[in-house]
């Protein structure tokens, strides 16, 4: 077990010593610190801030809203993002819910595990650097009802690591089985790993890959103590 410091996403504007946290955070020994986005702040670019003021921290997002980027941007994100910062990048993605997804980004929201299975193939290819040709329900590149001038192409970045490690935000079985099918990790909603609950794991036996990670909520017993009042508020995450 591996502990990580959840930031979520902030309100009106960042506390002016959020970098000095996860300095501190990185010096407890926390081995990630974790973003999110809403209808604000996105969650890549603190990442890069955090990178550029530590050395170890994996840098993840919880989560990426798949309706904010097509992608082939997330992926162009989450590639330079591990470039810039050695290979620290866990790239964290979710379906987000109706209200966001039709009522700030304006897009549909559909089917999200299907969706979401498209979203990480096509990720996939991008990754490994492979000329990126994808037909199905939601995504297809090259479009097939453009001027026909797309052709498909390969990203010009050479990643910093063969892949980028994808974790699937998940509640349902139907969704959690589908993170042990296609993803590298798992990110629970409401599960408390330190009150043993199982329910949410159970589709996980039947499927998960080795190396399967899962990123959950905690509320450890005891708290690291945060110089000058630092930290109220923000939640531990245990990654293991």
């Amino acid at each position: 077990m591996k502990l990580g410091l959840g930031l979520g996403y902030w309100g009106a504007k960042p506390d002016p010593g959020l970098a000095g946290l996860v300095r501190h955070a990185e010096q407890l020994g926390y081995e990630s610190v974790w973003t999110s986005e809403s209808y604000g702040m996105d969650c890549l670019t603190p990442l890069a801030w955090f990178g550029r003021t530590t050395e170890r921290m994996r840098l993840g997002t919880a989560v990426v809203q798949m309706a904010a980027r097509t992608p082939t941007a997330t992926a162009m994100a989450a590639m330079t993002l591990d470039q810039l910062t050695g290979g620290r990048m866990v790239l964290g993605i979710g379906a987000s819910g109706p209200q966001v997804v039709e009522g700030w980004y304006g897009e549909e929201y559909g089917k999200p595990l299907a969706r979401t299975r498209e979203y990480v193939a096509v990720m996939r290819q991008v990754f490994a650097r492979e000329r990126v040709e994808f037909d199905r329900s939601y995504y297809q590149i090259p479009r097939r009802d453009g001027t026909g001038l797309g052709k498909a192409l390969r990203s010009t970045l050479h990643p910093q690591r063969p892949m980028i490690p994808i974790l699937l935000a998940a509640q349902g079985p139907k969704n959690v089985a589908l993170a042990a099918e296609i993803a590298d990790g798992w990110i629970p909603g409401v599960v408390l790993p330190l009150h043993g609950s199982q329910g949410p794991q159970l589709p996980l036996r039947r499927g998960r890959p080795p190396g399967f990670r899962a990123r959950l909520r905690g509320r450890p017993g005891a708290l690291p103590r945060w110089p000058q009042g630092r930290g109220r508020g923000r939640r531990p995450v245990v990654a293991g």
